[in-house]
């Protein structure tokens, strides 16, 4: 059980979340009653009983308050960009993060956290990208990643991706790795060995690790599982990660047709969709969340509803590196649950939930006068209630009602209307069109204070940012310079192995993919 703080919340308006004709609870001149860092009461306002109390008072009758925020997908701290990769298809994007110089994992966590946490987002899965040496370092990233979100106070669902073929292109390594030069293949080769890893040693790293760690945060951290992506993993592979979960009662949160090149993957190898040998091997369920799904047709997306998926939707990333944007209409016309996801960083490079929510909402407006669009309230809905069912926190956080943890959002409403909004606005519509960092003055996780005046005040915000600084000022060592040099010297010949093995290329819009046909 999760023990948090006590005390009292006042707000002039409260966001609650939907009701079950999705439609959203808004409450007005409320108290919230926090003890432990669970929600006991919300009632009237009573200013004579609330200073009778005693409690620690937040919020005020000016106070707009909503759901604690839910990055649903999220990798890493220090941005690629931050980092000199530049932008590039996915496929020739993610081999240049070999060349990334590294902070360590508390770092590089806190970095994403401060932003996060000061644009309300609460709650975070955390998809590590990938387990490199064995079982000891193996804990010692987990332990450094999970350990700097106690720090800084969110709760984190954790998982790390596993790849057991096709690291780096859609063919075996050994046929990619022939192509290289001998001084790159030389290098390339003792990082490709995540790879040999048993996936049975992965599955007792991830049923120890998730008992240890749950244990000593309860309430705090969720374990789930993450198999990288359709190309990435063998079927037998998949097959055990999936009776892991069940067994474990894990989430499994995967990649999958992220970008055309991934859903051509599929019908090559194995003459249907990727969705559709998902379901062909037993691996759609309730506990499954796909990771983007942006180039799923609508028979994926049927067998998607019928097995009670979720899709986490990752607006700005699939814009930023031309992969593509997903049918969330379609989604919500089966009933899919959509949660959303930041990746590596949003439209604007940084982790602020509230910029991806205000994406999310205009990329899916679509044409035409009567069309069925997602509104501000569900807008939320995805980016609270969805997410944090889909990070393993659905039972506990994403709505406020009592029994709930009070992960809570104080979001100004001077700050908000300045200097006008018309009463008849719907509270949902003008938190997500005109709330932002700017109108944000405090966040509270089980009750505590982590964000005031917009600024983190659960870590020392301003010593953690001079650190970064200072360790990327630094020289690059001689193995930075190695790992540059070898991977400006691999992106060539891959580019050329990619030109020689992907299919017949043209050029289509892709302003909803396999959707655009809308007889497909």
């Amino acid at each position: 059980m999760d023990v948090g703080e006590d005390c009292i919340v006042e707000a002039g308006t409260l966001l609650c979340g939907l009701d079950a004709q999705r439609r959203p609870i808004v409450r007005h001149d409320v108290a919230i009653e926090v003890r432990g860092g669970t929600i006991t009461t919300i009632g009237p306002r009573d200013p004579q009983a609330i200073a009778a109390s005693g409690l620690p008072r937040h919020g005020s009758p000016g106070a707009v308050v909503i759901p604690g925020l839910v990055n649903a997908h999220h990798h890493f701290g220090l941005t690629p960009l931050m980092m000199g990769v530049p932008f590039a298809p996915l496929e020739l994007w993610l081999p240049r993060f070999r060349a990334m110089r590294q902070i360590g994992p508390r770092l590089d966590t806190l970095y994403s956290a401060i932003e996060m946490l000061e644009s309300g987002t609460t709650t975070v899965h955390h998809i590590n990208s990938g387990l490199t040496g064995g079982p000891e370092e193996w804990h010692a990233a987990t332990d450094g990643i999970l350990a700097a979100y106690g720090e800084i106070g969110m709760r984190a669902g954790y998982s790390f991706m596993m790849r057991d073929r096709n690291i780096l292109a859609y063919e075996c390594d050994e046929d990619v790795l022939a192509a290289m030069p001998e001084p790159v293949r030389a290098w390339l080769l003792p990082r490709l060995a995540p790879a040999h890893v048993p996936t049975a040693d992965y599955m007792a790293f991830f049923a120890e690790a998730r008992a240890r760690r749950e244990a000593a945060a309860p309430g705090r951290v969720r374990f789930h599982l993450a198999p990288a992506n359709l190309h990435w993993c063998s079927d037998a592979s998949l097959e055990l990660v999936f009776s892991t979960a069940r067994a474990h009662g894990a989430n499994v949160h995967m990649h999958l047709v992220e970008t055309e090149r991934q859903a051509a993957f599929a019908r090559q190898r194995f003459g249907r969709s990727a969705v559709a040998h998902l379901a062909a091997l037993g691996c759609l369920g309730p506990e499954l969340t796909l990771g983007h799904a942006n180039w799923t047709d609508r028979a994926d997306l049927d067998l998607l509803a019928e097995h009670g998926c979720t899709v986490c939707h990752n607006a700005s990333s699939g814009l930023r590196l031309g992969s593509g944007i997903a049918p969330v209409n379609e989604m919500r016309r089966r009933g899919i649950p959509v949660a959303l996801g930041i990746d590596q960083s949003n439209i604007c490079d940084d982790r602020d939930m509230m910029i991806e929510m205000k994406l999310v909402w205009a990329l899916h407006r679509e044409t035409g006068l009567w069309n069925d669009r997602p509104d501000a309230a569900e807008i939320l809905a995805m980016a609270s209630e969805h997410g944090a069912n889909s990070a393993g926190f659905g039972d506990s956080v994403g709505r406020i009602e009592p029994g709930r943890q009070a992960d809570l959002v104080l979001l100004s409403a001077d700050a908000i209307g300045r200097p006008f909004v018309d009463p008849r606005v719907p509270v949902a519509e003008a938190v997500l069109h005109r709330g932002g960092r700017h109108a944000i003055d405090k966040v509270l996780v089980g009750g505590r204070v982590v964000v005031a005046g917009g600024r983190v005040v659960s870590i020392d915000r301003d010593a953690v940012m001079r650190e970064i600084a200072d360790r990327l000022a630094a020289p690059e060592t001689p193995a930075e310079r190695e790992a540059r040099t070898m991977v400006d010297a691999m992106m060539p010949h891959l580019e050329a192995f990619h030109r020689a093995h992907a299919p017949a290329e043209g050029y289509r819009a892709y302003r909803y993919n396999a959707m655009s046909d809308p007889e497909a």
